[in-house]
Formats: structure tokens, C-alpha cells, sequence
């Protein structure tokens, strides 16, 4: 039995994984006011109150995987730069492994999600699988051969970094034109309201009152009345989304590509154009190789999953 923990900024959450079941979650609030100490402290008590809550000792436990925000050294435990929380070479393994006595390992919450997904969720049946989270950036993780790829010193895998336009968008990276500057929630968002703007008449404005309170559920609530504002909203976005995708098929060829975030609860009113624009532009025809394009299964979960497995697999 292992226990995963999912850091984020405001809160932590922690599970036990006991086979392929989740038990005992439990949640602590995080703060950036808070030392590196003291997180770990917190993160360590969360660890044992999830073992009593699934009825387990915690001698029990072999050990806990943490995902977690920002850079992260996993062959080490060592967060190496985490913006929110102000955190530079912050062992974070090594502290809640002296506060719980329990083997502790750390990786990027994203890599989290993906070993996730893999392990237990929508790509459980293949071994090699990209997720793609579609948030307010666009993050992801790389499976190949049943491991997680994580690049030299874990500083792989940032697929929302490539770019897809060059010279396009500014994005907070420093480079123009990144793959989430098009294909995140975020600029779907800014699509729809640029679109807006330029339509009165689009249905687009019986779901929301003015641009700015547009969503990312707005062009999919419109689309389903058949507006053209709306087709054309979706339509460039599955054209940047396409680009980036049909990218890391040629780079990585995975059987599958997993999609995350809200956005993929629109299910197949965004995967069935998503796999007209991609098929045509992999460079190995997904008759050879065949090639699926998912929604993600496990939610906010897959984290925790992911960083359970990662535990496991590390022992």
C-alpha cells in the first residue's frame, strides 16, 4: 500500500492506494505564508490521517509519492523552482520522509496526471500515451513502454512550451507563438469572446450577457443550436489544438492521446473534428499504427493515482 499526495496551491489532497482502489482521501489547506518546513509538516500529517481514515496502520505503508507544482528533480525529491510558493531547491521528499519515516518521492503534477491516466484510467490498455490537459495553460505528461518519460533531470515533457506559431502570441515562457497560447481553455475563451464581439446575433449571447462572461461551455452550448459563430470558433481551435497534437503523434507516436481539463468533458462534440484535422497530418498513416483520441477518466483524481503508482514503481 502506497499513499499519493496532490499539492497545489491552496490545498493538498492524499489517498491510499490499495490495489486499484482509492481509500481514506483527505484534504489539508496549503498557503504560500507557510514554510517549506511546515508544508512538509502539514503533508505528513495528511499522510497519516489518510492511512487511519482507510483503516490502515501506517506501518503499513511503504511509501509516499507526491505530485506536485512547478520544476521538480524526482530522482532526488527536490522541488527546484515553484513560482507560487516562492520555493528554489526545496527537498521536500527528504522533509516528509523525516516527519513520516515512510520512503517519499516527488514528481511534476502534471507527469502525475499522465502516469495516472495510464495506470488506472482512460489509457490503462496501452503502453504508450500522451495527456494533454487543457486548462488555463496546457500541460501534460509522456508514457512510453509503461513508464513515465520524464527527460534529462525531469525537465522534459512541456508540451505547452512548443511552439506551434512562430512568431505568434507572447506567452509567459518568453517565446511567441506556444501551444498554449492557442489551445488552452484560456484561448478558446478568448476566441469565443472576440467572436462575440464581431456577431450580435451569434447564440452565443443567450449564454452569456456580454463577452466577458463567456466561458469555456459557451461556444459548445451554441454549437449545439447549429451557430456559425460558434462552428468558427471551434474550428480554429480544433485547427491550433490539431497542430500541437499531430506534433507530439510524430515525435512520440503513442497509441492513444489522452485529453484533460474541462474542456474534455464536451466529449465528442470536441474529439470527432479533433480526429479529422489530426489523421491527415500524422506522418505514419493511423493504419500502421493505430492511433486513439480519448477524454480522460479519472478527473481529480488522476493525480493522486498517478502519484501513488509513481511511489510504487520507484520502491
Amino acid at each position: 500500500m502506497v499513499i499519493g499526495i496532490d499539492l497545489g496551491g491552496m490545498s493538498a489532497k492524499a489517498a491510499l492506494l490499495n490495489g486499484e482502489r482509492l481509500e481514506g482521501k483527505s484534504r489539508v489547506v496549503t498557503s504560500a505564508e507557510n514554510t517549506a518546513e511546515e508544508t512538509a509538516i502539514a503533508l505528513a500529517h495528511l499522510a497519516m490521517e489518510t492511512a487511519e481514515k482507510a483503516g490502515k496502520r501506517m506501518e503499513d505503508v511503504q511509501a509516499i509519492g507526491i505530485g506536485a507544482p512547478g520544476v521538480v528533480d524526482s530522482a532526488h525529491g527536490n522541488i527546484v523552482q515553484w513560482s507560487n510558493f516562492h520555493w528554489k531547491d526545496v527537498p521536500l521528499g527528504a522533509l516528509v520522509e523525516k516527519y513520516t519515516g515512510k520512503k517519499t518521492f516527488i514528481l511534476n503534477d502534471a507527469n502525475a496526471a499522465a502516469l495516472g491516466e495510464a495506470k488506472y484510467g482512460a489509457a490503462k490498455q496501452f503502453s504508450d500515451s500522451v495527456l494533454v490537459t487543457l486548462g488555463t495553460g496546457v500541460g501534460g505528461g509522456v508514457v512510453i513502454g509503461g513508464k513515465l518519460f520524464e527527460g534529462y533531470r525531469s525537465a522534459g515533457t512541456e508540451i505547452g512550451h512548443m511552439v506551434i506559431r512562430q512568431d505568434g502570441e507572447q506567452c509567459t515562457c518568453g517565446r511567441k507563438g506556444c501551444f498554449e497560447r492557442y489551445a488552452s481553455a484560456s484561448a478558446l475563451i478568448r476566441l469565443t469572446r472576440e467572436e462575440m464581439a464581431g456577431d450580435r446575433n451569434s447564440a452565443m449571447w443567450k449564454y452569456a450577457p456580454s463577452p466577458e462572461k463567456a466561458d469555456g461551455r459557451t461556444v459548445f452550448l451554441a454549437l449545439r443550436e447549429g451557430d456559425a459563430a460558434a462552428k468558427r470558433v471551434l474550428d480554429a481551435y480544433i485547427a491550433s489544438l490539431g497542430e500541437g497534437v499531430a506534433n507530439l503523434v510524430n515525435i512520440f507516436r503513442p497509441q492513444a492521446v489522452i485529453f484533460g481539463g474541462g474542456i474534455s468533458a464536451e466529449g465528442e462534440t470536441l474529439l470527432a473534428p479533433l480526429r479529422e484535422y489530426v489523421y491527415p497530418r500524422i506522418y505514419v498513416s493511423e493504419t500502421y499504427a493505430p492511433l486513439e483520441l480519448k477524454c480522460a477518466e479519472l478527473g481529480n483524481d488522476a493525480g493522486l493515482f498517478g502519484a501513488a503508482a509513481y511511489a510504487f514503481e520507484r520502491l
